[in-house]
């Protein structure tokens, strides 16, 4: 991962995330070099997305919010410790988390140049 997508991750409160070619716009964590996103029950849907599943993460400038690049990574359904989950709980600002999975999204940054663009 480019120090630039590692530092625009931090920042982001939201990222879209693309599975079947369905982007979808959802708030994330960015935390031990993966995107960890909570979804199902009252919360956010990502339709299609599940274990091993293969999805874009479209990460954009936090300053100037323009494209920075696409970012191949695996979805893996995980049961967080409580670390990660009181840092999603924290990050989750306007009601109590009412979600029914949890995803760890880890990048491919095999799938990027230097610059963050990706790799056709």
């Amino acid at each position: 991962m480019t120090r630039l997508l590692d530092n625009a991750l931090r920042k982001a409160a939201a990222v879209w995330i693309t599975v079947d070619d369905r982007p979808r716009l959802v708030w994330a964590l960015w935390r031990d070099g993966a995107l960890w996103v909570a979804v199902g029950g009252d919360e956010q849907q990502v339709p299609g997305l599940g274990d091993g599943v293969t999805c874009t993460i479209t990460v954009r400038s936090p300053t100037t919010h323009s494209h920075l690049a696409d970012v191949p990574a695996t979805a893996s359904l995980v049961e967080p410790e409580k670390e990660v989950t009181d840092a999603l709980r924290a990050a989750r600002l306007n009601a109590e988390p009412l979600w029914t999975e949890v995803y760890r999204l880890d990048p491919d940054s095999q799938g990027l140049r230097e610059d963050g663009a990706q790799l056709g």
